[in-house]
């Protein structure tokens, strides 16, 4: 019995070890599949976030495309309202001095300056502060230079000297803040040429 219950003995450790090795390869096997199903989903994660990423960079570069061109046609209208209100004064300064009939170019005065007033409200919204700044501080004097010339028409014969400085007052004072004002929105707008 003892030569039969070894071949049994090594016949059964034989079982075992050939169901032994085949259960450790499918462990093995398994255990390196779902390490590359982790692989793979971590890969795809990475690639969502990576995407998702760019999605955010291309949504944050157009709104700042958006944004510099609203600002552009800000700009482009507040630069043209202040001009033609600077225009617009020295016009009526022109029709006081010389004696003529103000009233149309006070009608164009005041359209002006409504205009210049609707475009620097829009403005005040969407600047940067630097361009506010300037734009503020061309407004104060418009408003200044406005008023003045508004107490002068009222009697033009009592301020005829008043009057007659006035229009290179506006030249040299008004469309200085102007040309200021311009060159700040010109550099918000990165197209500054020094």
């Amino acid at each position: 019995m003892g030569a039969s219950l070894t071949a049994l003995l090594i016949a059964v450790v034989g079982v075992a070890g050939t169901l032994g090795a085949a259960l450790l390869t499918q462990n093995r096997a398994d255990r390196t599949k779902r390490m590359e199903l982790r692989a793979a989903a971590e890969e795809r994660r990475e690639e969502r976030v990576h995407a998702e990423e760019l999605r955010r960079a291309e949504l944050e570069r157009q709104r700042q495309s958006e944004s510099l061109e609203r600002r552009r046609a800000c700009y482009i209208a507040l630069n043209t309202a202040a001009r033609q209100y600077v225009t617009a004064m020295t016009n009526h300064v022109h029709a006081l001095r010389r004696g003529e009939d103000a009233a149309t170019s006070l009608e164009r005065l005041e359209e002006c300056r409504a205009a210049y007033r609707d475009s620097h409200a829009e403005a005040q919204m969407i600047v940067p502060n630097a361009v506010a700044r300037a734009s503020s501080d061309a407004k104060d004097h418009l408003n200044e230079a406005y008023g003045e010339l508004r107490k002068y028409a009222a009697d033009p014969s009592r301020y005829a000297a008043e009057l007659a400085a006035m229009g290179p007052e506006l030249h040299e004072e008004v469309w200085r803040h102007v040309a200021a004002m311009k060159v700040a929105m010109r550099i918000d707008l990165g197209i500054d040429d020094d």
